[in-house]
């Protein structure tokens, strides 16, 4: 599942979200054609060219509150960046404990400091493991690939919803200002 985000089975379409100067995007099990429900065990959401308006983290949270959707859920994380300087002259690999969640609700980056330069955009995928099941965690992993115009930045982030209650909906937003451009895909894997 690290390697190609359909290894497990046939990807199937769901719903695609293009943002035009959007604060948000939210894929809420039920509405506009979204399914995030028991139908699937495994989801992948991918992301394709995100620009922000202005130089931000790109983000997610979820929500297991089925009617206000308040995108505040308990999870535990850990990440690990890459990069390398556009001119070579440096390069890293960190675990990144600055990016972390321990036990918090706040929204989990996905990269941190886009710029808004044409050049500098996010995409990637985030896999998510049996969102409506009651009993256990719902883990997920992510990847992306990301410039701030001076090192393209490689994320990797893992972690768990720490609730037995089921994800009814996941929402991604930039930390400042909005999601200027690009898309988001959602697919359920059969």
């Amino acid at each position: 599942a690290f390697g190609s985000i359909s290894s497990l089975g046939s990807m199937v379409f769901i719903k695609k979200l293009t943002a035009s100067s959007s604060s948000t995007l939210s894929f809420v099990d039920g509405a506009s054609g979204v399914v995030l429900d028991d139908t699937y065990k495994e989801y992948v959401f991918t992301f394709n060219n995100i620009h922000t308006s202005a130089t931000a983290n790109f983000s997610f949270n979820g929500s297991d509150d089925d009617s206000s959707h308040s995108y505040d859920v308990v999870k535990t994380t850990t990440v690990f960046t890459a990069g390398h300087k556009e001119d070579g002259s440096a390069s890293y690999l960190d675990y990144d404990t600055g990016q972390d969640e321990a036990q918090a609700t706040d929204f989990q980056n996905l990269s941190y400091g886009i710029k808004t330069g044409n050049d500098e955009s996010l995409s990637g995928y985030m896999h998510l493991f049996n969102p409506s099941s009651t009993v256990f965690v719902k883990h997920f992993i992510a990847r992306t690939q990301y410039t701030d115009g001076d090192y393209s930045q490689n994320g990797h982030i893992a972690g768990y919803f720490n609730t037995t209650a089921d994800i009814t909906a996941i929402q991604f937003k930039m930390s400042s200002g909005n999601i200027d451009a690009g898309d988001i895909c959602l697919y359920g894997i059969a």
